[in-house]
């Protein structure tokens, strides 16, 4: 293939299994990865949602070997700058923004308007995917993931800092959770898998508990 044919990507990246899926789906089509965008709390100094923190983001972008542009915003401007880093993207050669959700709605609408807003092409290739596909398609591809937050309130604090795997899956479905953890109920981080170069270590004794949210450290 040559360099002009190839259709370059950005990707909205977590750092978790959803998003994590979804890119390695596109390099998998044939697409080639350009950037993968995070978003950055200022606030807090950790990426939103997943709390992950500067110096584990260069090690993730090491080992993917796919730059990592991080989003800083304490919120207010969250869509503005969202949009202003696909539009930068779009002016570097990509075609196509990378989003890692299943079912909601609200989320295709949002990623729908911020592509719209800067000329890139929404792919969400697992959309309308069964959720217990898509877990399973995870694991099955041969990534490792840890479960990092945990909404006590959802589900048992007892599954912080475990592997996500098909015997675990079974146990979230024996107690009603969400096998995806799309209402919440919990968060991953993916440190191996083949798209990795190689791992990235995780150290899952390194928790914390605010009284809801049980939390791995992700430092």
């Amino acid at each position: 293939m040559h360099l002009k044919d190839k259709i370059l990507f950005t990707a909205s990246y977590s750092g978790g299994k959803d998003s994590t899926l979804a890119i390695y789906k596109a390099i998998c089509m044939g697409l080639e990865p350009q950037s993968l965008i995070m978003t950055y709390n200022e606030d807090r100094n950790k990426t939103w949602f997943h709390g992950i923190t500067e110096q584990m983001i260069h090690r993730l972008s090491e080992s993917l070997q796919i730059p990592i542009k991080l989003i800083r915003t304490a919120g207010t401007e969250y869509e503005r700058n969202f949009e202003d880093a696909l539009k930068e993207e779009k002016r570097k050669g990509a075609e196509i923004c990378v989003f890692g959700d299943i079912d909601i709605a609200d989320h295709l609408k949002w990623n729908k308007e911020r592509c719209g807003a800067s000329g890139l092409n929404p792919l969400l290739p697992l959309w309308k995917k069964s959720r217990i596909q898509v877990v399973y398609d995870f694991i099955d591809s041969g990534f490792i993931t840890y479960i990092t937050v945990v909404d006590t309130e959802k589900m048992n604090g007892k599954y912080i800092g475990k592997q996500l795997t098909r015997k675990l899956i079974a146990q979230l479905q024996a107690e009603g959770v969400d096998v995806c953890g799309e209402n919440g109920e919990y968060h991953t981080f993916v440190c191996d898998g083949p798209i990795f170069s190689r791992p990235v270590p995780l150290d899952v004794e390194k928790q914390s508990f605010d009284g809801r949210y049980a939390r791995i450290e992700i430092v």
